[in-house]
């Protein structure tokens, strides 16, 4: 099982990456980089030919080493992507039918977890992301800025033939985390939700899953390109959080008679999730998917108390999570708005998305 079918090119020994050498520097981009040979896959290991990337905020936070938890340098980059199966570990466990968990020539998609025990409390409760034993994609194995990637096969996703590469590559980090995140929020049809960060690669996921599950959309972002997307994918109403300025808790209030039932923060800044507690309304539920980057959550408990908030973390999801995030996709219910660029422009990305110029989603094509 350990090679790739004749029917197959070779593959070859070196490869194009993007690599972490070091923290806040430029990725390097290197075009001899050695890759794994099918012979050193370990059981249950599979080595994946990408066809697309997607570029997350996680990475740029990878990249600068900013979080509390930083990679292992150096570090092939990247979380997210689809590609095929060309090789299988020996000794990879089958099933009963003879067949394995993947076939060579499987289209697949790698997510933010590589892998997690599978045994632990928490994954056997579908909470896989707290699992101690976990492997991370970008972070403690390489990941998918490169063209041919060790995965596991236990967790590669299958990606449904409805959906193109490109399209199902932001489902696998930015869908999956959203949809799971609503889930979470135990929301009930009819019911407001804001989404601050709304016109970015979470957010405009957000508005869709939203509008999906029969919520009613109060997208919170800057610029007319967002605006225009978050409309025309079923936000009822739209603030532009740079013209609302101390205002905004007032207007969002207003916007969504006495206050949203739910805000899930979508955005990778403090100040979204330091307003919100301010325009719930009582009883209501935020919903914590963005990461800021070392900055505080400063909610004073008398508003916690008093309005009796209910505050959710939430990150990404599970294996059946990613399942259903794509097969939302693939009936046509959600759909990645992204534009699509070379490998050698993640630099140019991470500036872009440093200056909150990135509507919808960016894919690095191989």
């Amino acid at each position: 099982m350990s090679s790739s079918p004749s029917t197959q090119p070779p593959i070859p020994s070196t490869q194009r990456a993007a690599i972490i050498q070091k923290f806040t520097h430029p990725l390097s981009i290197l075009s001899a980089h050695p890759v794994s040979a099918p012979s050193s896959l370990l059981p249950n290991q599979c080595l994946v030919k990408m066809e697309c990337t997607g570029v997350c905020h996680s990475d740029l936070h990878a990249r600068n080493g900013d979080w509390g938890r930083t990679p292992t340098l150096p570090r092939v980059g990247g979380h997210e992507g689809v590609g095929r199966v060309v090789a299988i570990g020996e000794g990879t466990v089958q099933g009963e039918d003879g067949d394995g968990v993947v076939q060579l020539g499987d289209r697949v998609g790698l997510k933010w977890l590589a892998s997690t025990c599978l045994r632990c409390e928490f994954c056997r409760n579908g909470n896989e992301s707290s699992c101690a034993k976990q492997k991370v994609h970008g972070y403690t194995v390489d990941g998918t800025f490169a063209e041919y990637v060790v995965a596991w096969v236990d967790y590669v996703t299958p990606i449904p033939d409805a959906l193109d590469s490109r399209a199902a590559t932001a489902m696998l980090c930015a869908g999956l985390t959203v949809y799971k995140g609503l889930k979470q929020s135990n929301a009930r049809a009819g019911e407001w939700i804001a989404i601050p960060g709304a016109g970015g690669g979470l957010g405009h996921l957000a508005i869709q899953y939203a509008v999906m599950m029969g919520l009613r959309v109060l997208a919170i972002d800057t610029t007319p390109a967002k605006r225009s997307l978050a409309l025309s994918l079923g936000a009822e109403k739209w603030i532009d959080f740079k013209e609302s300025g101390e205002n905004l808790v007032r207007d969002v209030i207003a916007a969504t008679d006495g206050g949203p039932h739910i805000a899930l923060v979508a955005a990778g800044a403090a100040l979204p999730y330091n307003q919100a507690p301010y325009y719930l309304r009582p009883t209501g539920t935020l919903v914590a998917v963005g990461l800021p980057a070392g900055a505080p959550f400063e909610v004073p408990f008398r508003v916690l108390v008093g309005r009796e908030l209910k505050v959710i973390g939430s990150a990404i999801g599970n294996r059946q999570d990613a399942i259903d995030a794509l097969s939302h996709a693939a009936r046509g219910k959600v759909k990645c708005h992204y534009t699509t660029r070379k490998l050698e422009d993640v630099e140019s990305v991470f500036a872009e998305m440093t200056e909150g110029k990135i509507t919808g989603r960016i894919i690095l094509d191989f």
